[in-house]
């Protein structure tokens, strides 16, 4: 079976919200295509120590391509945990994520994505 979850490292490069946001759309876009069925965004928690403008950008995009239909659902790290509903339904759609390291880890520099 080809791999059905993708990885992005968004934050690499120190991109600006803008730049980010634009590459996120662009990598849902890709993934889509490909038959993906899952993207772990990796977007860092901030240098400021009270959670970065890019995590919640991310998240506030994500929020809207849900509204808009262009995702399934999303669950940030700090509640990717299998005792959360909204991952546990994560997981009975792709139950490869069940091997993801962070799964359980409170790691709120990461999102992750169903398509």
């Amino acid at each position: 079976m080809a791999n059905r979850i993708g990885v992005v490292t968004l934050k690499a490069g120190m991109p600006t919200v803008e730049e980010a946001r634009a590459r996120l759309k662009s990598e849902i876009a890709k993934a889509k295509k490909t038959g993906m069925v899952a993207l772990k965004i990796i977007h860092g928690y901030g240098s400021s120590g009270v959670g970065g403008s890019l995590k919640h950008a991310i998240r506030k995009s994500l929020r809207k391509r849900v509204k808009e239909g262009q995702i399934r659902s999303f669950v940030g790290g700090e509640e990717w945990d299998i005792f959360e509903e909204s991952t546990r339904q994560i997981l009975d759609e792709c139950p490869e994520l069940g091997k993801d390291r962070d799964l359980r880890g409170y790691n709120e520099g990461i999102t992750v994505v169903l398509l």
